[in-house]
């Protein structure tokens, strides 16, 4: 709809709203008359009338009284009412348009209004999280086509290298070490991507089945061994047995994720925890670190897509993997929270068993 067609639909709401409030007004107004005419008549209102004035006139000049009165108060309640509409519908627009940096503002008197602050305060934060999420994700494809873009380069130069050959086996060796591990890097970062795709676009789950819990844990855990012996760490695994309906192969992504997290960012040689207690049919994971603190600041937007609290971009994350255990565990009807102070960081995964 191009603007000159918007301003007609705009002017067509005006008049309807302003007809009907005049409509309502003038039925007000007349009945008010009538009443007045009808006490005159029988005596309760006796009208002292002087002068060249006669009743026909005096009721004609109090009809046109009551006109003037009713298209006053009907034009000041329709600006009144038409006026946040068309606020709203501009905001709208602009955020539809791409500027995130819109805001809701009614004015007075409407503002003071519960529903009109409800609106406005879901409206803000609506655009208010979009405004966020697109900064990280320009943010996320500035980082994101580095992190690729380096894998890339590497594996390119080393094969080179070993296209030209005269390379001792040794080397042949370490370069070709390089490509795999590069090679790893962005599979990695591709898989994110399309779990992260897969796992938005669902809404139910169709592969729930009741398995052992703690065992899958157990398993997930000897997945990343190489990664916690690398660093000198020792799992502290704290539970029992625990039986759970859910799906198997999405919450192995919740369970991986924490845990490879809490082996990136734990100090060398010492300890990882993980816990399992069950509390009103509902069963709470709690996965544990001792390492640098995540930033307050940083904490409400850890799930976000995109977001990554190491400004520094120094490779530990890609913003991913906490997005995509929000999500699933979300599927599962469940919910994920975060604790980080005193050199200790705790995620706890909440679900009904």
């Amino acid at each position: 709809m191009n603007k000159k067609m918007e301003r007609k639909s705009r002017l067509a709401l005006t008049l309807l709203l302003a007809g009907v409030t005049f409509a309502v007004e003038l039925l007000f107004l007349l009945l008010m008359a009538a009443i007045v005419v009808t006490l005159s008549g029988t005596g309760v209102l006796k009208l002292e009338i002087t002068g060249a004035i006669n009743r026909p006139l005096l009721m004609a000049l109090f009809i046109l009284f009551c006109l003037i009165v009713g298209a006053g108060i009907s034009f000041l309640l329709s600006r009144i009412l038409t006026g946040p509409i068309n606020k709203t519908i501009n905001t709208i627009n602009r955020l539809a348009e791409g500027d995130y940096k819109a805001r809701l503002e009614i004015g007075k008197p409407l503002n003071r209004h519960p529903t009109i602050i409800e609106i406005t305060d879901s409206f803000n934060q609506m655009a208010a999280r979009l405004d966020k999420t697109e900064i990280l994700r320009t943010d996320f494809v500035n980082n994101f086509s580095h992190e690729f873009k380096t894998p890339i380069v590497s594996i390119m130069g080393f094969a080179k290298l070993l296209k030209r050959g005269n390379l001792t086996p040794e080397e042949q060796r370490e370069y070709i070490d390089v490509i795999e591990e590069e090679s790893g890097r962005l599979s990695n970062m591709a898989a994110g991507i399309l779990q992260l795709s897969k796992i938005e676009n669902q809404s139910v789950l169709s592969q729930k089945h009741r398995y052992n819990l703690s065992e899958q844990i157990r398993n997930c855990v000897l997945m990343l061994e190489k990664k916690w012996t690398e660093k000198g760490l020792e799992p502290e695994l704290i539970f029992d047995e625990y039986e759970i309906e859910a799906d198997e192969d999405l919450l192995k992504q919740v369970w991986l994720n924490l845990i490879d997290n809490a082996v990136k960012f734990s100090e060398p040689d010492c300890a990882f925890r993980i816990s399992i207690e069950k509390a009103d049919n509902r069963i709470r994971v709690n996965v544990a670190n001792t390492g640098p603190n995540i930033p307050e600041q940083s904490l409400p937007y850890i799930f976000d897509k995109f977001y990554q609290a190491d400004e520094s971009h120094s490779g530990k994350g890609n913003g991913i993997g906490l997005a995509v255990v929000k999500r699933i565990v979300h599927l599962h009807g469940g919910e994920v929270t975060a604790e980080s102070s005193g050199g200790k960081t705790e995620f706890t995964v909440t679900i009904p068993q």
